[in-house]
């Protein structure tokens, strides 16, 4: 397993739908706990993505739980059942998580994560305070992101693992595939990460990215507070589609200034900040409603 960051502990998040790989960070000692957050990392990422964020944010009261979805570096999953990956089964691994992590808590999602944290929201709202997505639209990612996701789907079809990682690193790595500026590690760590990911995993949210429909309408009729937050530069989502989705949403709008499709890793500090402003709001307002 991957040497966490400082004050985190990694361990085996036990749940009713499995095993998953889990970094946890309490609340800084001294501070006492505002509330709790569940992390979901994008396509090709992984629980790391957010190392950068766990410190600001346990300063600030807050305990996050960052996890690999099924399938994802260091939790199991199926190699070659790409049924085990869709959209409504990983959805489903998130309530079993949040239920274990322990409820009300903030979700989080990250991209692809973003997604499935909305399918998950979309199936039971009750153990969300609030749903952040970051740098993660409402339908279908770029155009020239999907042949970018093209190219490696095919990629998948006919090579192994190291086979496409030497092609990806040929090419230009994509933007969730990271560098060692993302908090993650050197390159040898980023090779042992993508090695951990199941090619049917892979071959099955690529396809989710290119093809999820725009449920913008339906998120918008949950009552839950919503956090629109991004780079201020995004090819995978451009940010007139990003603003827009706020606005449907009703949501908390921040652009991170020097970021782009990473901002939890570009600009770790400015994004721990906005992040716990937001929720900080969410739980003033529930105070606000308690004494009314």
């Amino acid at each position: 397993m991957t040497t966490p960051p400082p004050n985190t502990r990694a361990y085996a998040l036990h749940t009713s739908r499995g095993d998953f790989a889990a970094v946890d960070s309490p609340a800084a000692p001294g501070v006492e706990q505002r509330g709790v957050a569940l992390l979901l990392p994008g396509f090709t990422g992984s629980k790391e993505d957010f190392n950068l964020l766990h410190e600001p944010l346990a300063a600030r009261g807050y305990r996050t739980v960052a996890v690999d979805g099924r399938g994802q570096y260091e939790s199991d999953g199926p190699e070659s059942d790409e049924s085990a990956y869709a959209q409504a089964e990983l959805a489903r691994d998130v309530l079993a998580q949040a239920a274990v992590v322990g409820t009300p808590l903030h979700l989080l999602g990250h991209s692809l994560g973003g997604q499935i944290a909305r399918a998950a929201v979309l199936i039971d709202h009750s153990p969300f305070l609030s749903l952040t997505l970051v740098a993660s639209g409402p339908a279908q990612i770029s155009d020239s992101q999907q042949q970018r996701v093209k190219l490696l789907r095919d990629a998948l079809g006919v090579m192994d693992m190291p086979e496409v990682w030497e092609a990806i690193l040929a090419m230009g790595p994509p933007e969730e595939v990271g560098g060692p500026a993302r908090g993650i590690g050197d390159m040898a760590q980023l090779r042992r990460r993508w090695l951990g990911h199941k090619p049917a995993q892979l071959h099955a949210t690529g396809r989710q990215l290119c093809t999820e429909p725009d449920r913008v309408a339906e998120l918008a009729a949950v009552p839950v507070p919503f956090h629109v937050l991004s780079g201020a530069k995004d090819d995978t989502w451009p940010l007139p589609v990003l603003d827009d989705m706020a606005v449907r949403l009703g949501a908390r709008r921040t652009v991170i200034a020097g970021a782009e499709h990473s901002p939890n890793a570009d600009q770790p500090l400015p994004t721990a900040h906005a992040l716990a402003d937001f929720w900080d709001s969410v739980h003033e307002e529930d105070d606000h409603e308690d004494r009314g």
